[in-house]
C-alpha cells in the first residue's frame, strides 16, 4: 500500500477516516529544514534553546522563521527581548490570515523572524484535525531556510505530531530524574505514534492492534519483532521507515561533567530499548549568565556570547549544519 500525497509531504501523520488526502506542495516550496525543539515536560529551557538556535543560524546567513509551537502558552517573543506580536498563530488558525507567513514579525535580528503563538483563545490550544493539517503543511511551506518550532510540554497528539513532522526533533532535558523519566516518555510516546501512523500507511494496523490487544510486550521493539514473524515484508517496510526516528537530545543545565554523561546514558538506553539510534548533541553547561539573560528578556546569544553556554549552542549548530550537508550530499 503506497503513501498517499499528504503522507509524504508530512511523514508520521494517518490521515482520519473519511478524510481525502490533499496533494502535495510543489517541489521546492518548502522550508530546507524544519526544526522541532520539544521535551517531557515544562521548565527544562526549551524556548531559550530554540530562540538561540534561531539566532545562531540566522548569524551565519541562514534565513529562519521562528514559531511558536506552544499552543495557549506562547513565551518565545519573551527569550527574544520583544513585546507580544499584534499578529500571532490565533489569526492563522481561524483563518483570518491565509498564509501563515503573514503572522511573522521581525525580531530585529537579521535572517530572523518570529510567528508569535497563540495566547488570547483557549480553543486555539487543541485545534481541530483540518486546523492541524493546514499548520503542519505551511510550516513545511515557509520560504526560509529553517523553521524552528518551540513545542509545548508534553505527549499531547499535537505536540508529538509538530514533532514527527520535523527533519530534527531536539529532545531536551535537565539531568534530573524526574526529566529523564519525563524525556522517555516524550520518545517512547512519540515512537508509537510514528509506528502506529506507518503502520497505518502500509495497511498493518489490524495486525498492530491485534498484537497489542493479545499480548504483553516488554518494549516497542518486541513489537516490530513479532510483527515480522507473522509478516516479514510488512516488518522490514516498518524498519526501513522507523530507522527515520532518530531524535537529537540536547542536556540542558549540566552542572557536572556527570550531568553531561546523563546524555550518553539515554543515547545507550534508547538504542537496547527501542532498537533505534538517537544524536546526543551535547550539554549546555549551568551558568549564571544563562538565567541573568531569562529574566532580562535578552538573548544569550547576545548578551554573553563568549559565555560556556554560547558556545555549546554553537557547537549543536555545527553538528545540525553537518548533519544537513550530508543529507544534501545523498540527494
Amino acid at each position: 500500500m503506497g503513501e498517499s500525497p499528504t503522507l509524504k509531504l508530512i511523514p508520521g501523520l494517518s490521515i482520519p477516516e473519511g478524510q481525502k488526502p490533499r496533494p502535495t506542495l510543489r517541489a521546492g516550496m518548502r522550508a530546507r529544514r524544519v526544526l522541532a525543539v520539544g521535551g517531557g515536560k515544562g521548565g527544562i529551557g526549551k524556548s531559550m534553546i530554540s530562540a538561540n538556535l534561531g539566532i545562531e543560524l540566522a548569524r551565519r546567513g541562514r534565513r529562519v522563521v521562528l514559531v511558536d509551537a506552544d499552543l495557549g502558552g506562547a513565551n518565545l517573543h519573551t527569550c527574544l527581548g520583544i513585546d507580544q506580536p499584534r499578529r500571532t498563530l490565533s489569526e492563522f488558525i481561524e483563518r483570518r490570515l491565509e498564509n501563515i507567513e503573514d503572522a511573522a514579525t521581525p525580531t530585529g535580528i537579521p535572517n530572523l523572524s518570529l510567528v508569535s503563538g497563540a495566547m488570547d483563545h483557549m480553543d486555539v490550544a487543541n485545534p481541530r484535525y483540518t486546523q492541524k493539517m493546514r499548520l503542519l503543511r505551511q510550516v513545511q511551506s515557509m520560504d526560509a531556510d529553517y523553521a524552528i518550532l518551540d513545542l509545548g510540554a508534553g505527549t499531547h497528539l499535537n505536540t508529538l505530531d509538530f514533532f514527527l513532522i520535523s527533519d530534527h526533533g531536539v529532545l531536551v532535558l535537565v539531568p534530573e530524574p524526574t526529566a529523564v523519566e519525563n524525556a522517555y516518555r516524550f520518545v517512547k510516546a512519540a515512537f508509537w505514534r510514528r509506528l502506529r501512523n506507518v503502520a497505518t500507511v502500509f495497511g498493518s494496523e489490524p495486525l498492530l492492534r491485534r498484537l497489542i490487544e493479545g499480548g504483553t510486550f516488554r518494549s516497542p521493539l518486541e513489537i516490530v519483532q513479532a510483527i515480522s514473524e507473522q509478516d516479514p515484508d510488512m516488518g522490514e517496510q516498518l524498519r526501513e521507515r522507523l530507522q527515520a526516528f532518530r531524535p537529537r537530545l540536547v542536556v540542558n543545565q549540566a552542572r557536572t561533567d556527570q550531568d553531561a554523561e546523563v546524555g550518553n546514558a539515554v543515547v545507550a538506553a534508547f538504542r537496547r530499548h527501542f532498537g533505534l539510534h538517537m544524536d546526543y548533541m551535547g550539554a549546555i553547561r549551568y551558568e549564571d549568565d544563562v538565567w541573568r539573560t531569562v529574566r532580562a528578556r535578552r538573548p544569550l546569544l547576545l548578551e554573553y556570547p563568549g559565555s560556556q553556554a554560547a558556545k555549546a549552542l554553537g557547537r549543536i549548530v555545527d553538528q545540525l549544519l553537518t548533519l544537513d550537508a550530508a543529507a544534501e550530499a545523498c540527494r
